[in-house]
């Protein structure tokens, strides 16, 4: 084999590895909105300000531990947990009074509440950008078909997959997993048996925002973690969960890969243009499979 093809060979592997490590991020948050979505039928555009707020706190967690690999486990640990808090007063004192409310209405109660955590994020952190420095164990790269990968890359490759099952396993497993898909199909016959599904629902509701704080926390030493970065998440989020069907978890998996895939392989091939082959991919999906790629829930 020439040498030319041997590294085109190379390229295209490093992409799809990039591409798939991408996608795990993509996945761990629109997988929180998805299950928002399956459970509570709530179209929720604060998620990428969530997403925002845990990247931020990941910032703010590891500097305060002296931005070593002890200071980032610790974020990558507690950012969700600070942003699952943030979501449990949002739900108990604004969300739980809306579930009866059209979708419209809760489009623009959600798109209110982004803007507002967004300015909050600008208040308490400024417009500064900020970096996180992954922990040494994750720092450098390995060689994987010839080409260097960076380990954290690999790292998130392997975060998916694990979010994925325990996802999984909550949803089908658990007993407040199976209540939460029971109260989705029917909530009045839940609440009949003397279950209280106004905590289930809340429950639910701060499992996929915590998601949305985790994904941020991943992320943020691959990014700039800085104002505005919620836009983009939410608008790749809510077409992944579109393409994969409407609260379906492992439809969320494949659009994350779809979307993923088709950004890192279109810069290889035309990179001036690579912010566009997903929203092709989006577009000749929605026309072949108009409710999804998988079941949906709605």
């Amino acid at each position: 084999m020439e040498a030319s093809q041997v590294a085109f060979l190379s390229a295209i592997g490093n992409h799809f590895l990039v591409g798939i490590s991408r996608a795990m991020i993509l996945f761990v948050v629109s997988a929180g909105l998805s299950f928002i979505l399956g459970v509570l039928r709530v179209p929720n555009l604060a998620h990428g300000s969530l997403y925002m707020i845990g990247a931020f706190v990941a910032h703010g967690l590891t500097t305060f531990f002296g931005g070593g690999s002890i200071g980032f486990w610790f974020a990558l640990l507690l950012s969700p947990l600070v942003v699952a808090l943030i979501s449990l007063v949002a739900e108990r004192a604004l969300f739980c009074h809306l579930y009866e409310r059209e979708h419209l209405m809760l489009l623009l109660f959600t798109f209110a509440l982004m803007l507002i955590l967004g300015d909050l994020v600008k208040i308490f952190w400024g417009a500064d950008y900020r970096s996180v420095t992954a922990p040494k164990l994750l720092q450098g790269s390995v060689t994987v078909f010839s080409s260097p990968i960076p380990k954290y890359n690999l790292f998130l490759l392997g975060m998916g997959p694990v979010i994925a099952v325990a996802l999984y396993l909550f949803s089908n497993k658990t007993r407040i997993g199976k209540i939460a898909r029971a109260a989705a199909a029917d909530r009045e016959m839940v609440s009949a048996i003397g279950i209280n599904v106004s905590w289930v629902f809340a429950f639910a509701f701060i499992l996929g925002c915590s998601l949305a704080g985790l994904g941020g926390a991943l992320v943020s030493p691959t990014v700039s973690v800085t104002l505005g970065m919620d836009h983009d998440i939410i608008i790749e989020t809510f077409l992944i969960v579109t393409i994969g069907g409407l609260g379906n978890m492992w439809g969320a998996m494949v659009g994350s890969l779809i979307f993923g895939l088709t950004q890192s392989f279109g810069v290889l091939f035309l990179p001036q243009f690579a912010i566009v082959f997903p929203y092709i991919a989006v577009v000749i999906v929605l026309i072949w499979k108009p409710r999804g790629m998988l079941k949906a829930v709605w």
